[in-house]
């Protein structure tokens, strides 16, 4: 969601731009989400795919989970084989799942013709998302630069430190965005937890702190992070038309890229 423009009675028309159609060669965009017994998680999943496939009609584009949901990884290459196909993780850092476990899942599907893309953060289409959840939770932009609003990015953690690095990245991005301090936090296997951040954040004056969901879907973490400020935390990036823009974006540029699937392809994020 963006900021209103001013109101015009009546507004030109727009010209007709058509949607540009995948060709038939296209390879098989394969999005990879993480999995969630949340039954929420593969609902919101699905509604972003279906924005993927509005964006870039005649794609072929499949699904597959790292766990817990169906079909899993394995699964949908196995029924993809002799094709092409490029891995989008809906992932939004580089953590083991990118850098491990994809790489190993697609080096033992040899019948598919695999690249991997990049993750889908740090990245300024992220940012317009968040912005987007935050005005929906109630994030008043007038507050710009106000002494006692700030925001904690909540994402899921990782040990591996490019995990880190992308989230307070995109944590700079957002406070590029917002005019506010943006204070990155963690659900699990990194620190800050998302209540210690909003308690140092309260003890600097901070006291109308907002939480931002860095997360794809629905699910424990998401959950868990949302509760430390219900009233003002923002849905998970979901099925947000940024966010279909992005899977797209970062599925041209692994065909740009051409990697071969035994290799990660971490671009820039321009």
């Amino acid at each position: 969601m963006t900021e209103h423009a001013p109101h015009h009675p009546h507004p030109a028309p727009r010209p007709h731009r058509p949607v540009p159609a995948a060709p038939e060669s296209a390879p098989v965009l394969v999005a990879v989400a993480h999995g969630s017994r949340d039954p929420q998680a593969l609902r919101t999943v699905l509604a972003l795919l279906d924005r993927v496939r509005e964006l870039r009609p005649g794609l072929d584009v499949r699904l597959g989970h790292i766990e817990l949901n169906a079909p899993l990884l394995p699964d949908t290459l196995d029924g993809l084989r002799g094709a092409d196909a490029v891995l989008v993780p809906l992932l939004l850092g580089r953590g083991h799942h990118v850098k491990r476990d994809l790489p190993a899942t697609a080096a033992a599907a040899p019948a598919v013709r695999s690249r991997i893309a990049a993750p889908l953060g740090p990245h300024p289409l992220l940012v317009e998302a968040l912005y987007g959840r935050l005005i929906d939770a109630g994030w008043d932009p007038a507050d710009r630069g106000g002494r006692h609003t700030a925001v904690v990015l909540a994402a899921a953690g990782s040990r591996d430190p490019a995990s880190a690095r992308d989230t307070r990245h995109t944590a700079r991005l957002l406070a590029e965005r917002l005019g506010v301090p943006v204070v990155p936090a963690y659900a699990s296997a990194a620190t800050p937890t998302v209540p210690a951040a909003l308690r140092a954040l309260a003890a600097r004056g901070r006291h109308r702190a907002f939480v931002a969901s860095y997360f794809t879907a629905p699910g424990r973490f998401a959950g868990a992070c949302a509760a430390a400020v219900p009233h003002r935390a923002s849905a998970p990036l979901g099925a947000h038309p940024a966010m279909a823009r992005l899977v797209l974006h970062r599925y041209d540029q692994a065909l740009s890229a051409g990697a071969p699937a035994d290799t990660v392809t971490l671009l820039a994020s321009a």
